[in-house]
């Protein structure tokens, strides 16, 4: 009995990787680049100080939002979770579509320029393919 082989279904997967689904799958995934935009609204942000913690290659997270303006809104928001501003309504519709349908999109800081009183922020999205 000693070299039988013993399967704990109830904490499978917490055997199997020790730390969770998201460590197990991450070597599956992949990025497919998708589009190049930049974050609207970030001159309407109450806590303005989260623009001068932000460098280019930040990783950004990008989340779906209840919005009266907007039925496609889609905040992008720093590492820490704090507000950036939104994916420009111009070009949410698709990206609304994709994450509405349970798919996993994020983005990153691909160049920032001072433009008058604001930074332009240009972001890159991409898809988190499994």
């Amino acid at each position: 009995m000693e070299n039988q082989l013993t399967i704990d279904t109830k904490n499978l997967l917490a055997t199997a990787t020790g730390k969770g689904i998201g460590e197990l799958i991450k070597p599956l995934s992949r990025e497919i680049h998708l589009f190049d935009s930049y974050v609207a609204g970030t001159t309407h942000l109450e806590d303005e100080t989260v623009l001068d913690e932000i460098k280019e290659g930040d990783k950004l997270i990008l989340q779906r939002e209840d919005n009266r303006f907007d039925d496609n809104a889609i905040l992008v928001l720093d590492d820490k979770k704090r507000k950036l501003g939104y994916i420009p309504e111009k070009d949410n519709v698709v990206f609304a579509r994709l994450m509405d349908a349970g798919k996993l999109l994020t983005a990153k800081v691909k160049h920032i320029e001072p433009k008058g009183s604001f930074r332009m922020i240009n972001i890159s999205i991409y898809l988190v393919d499994f």
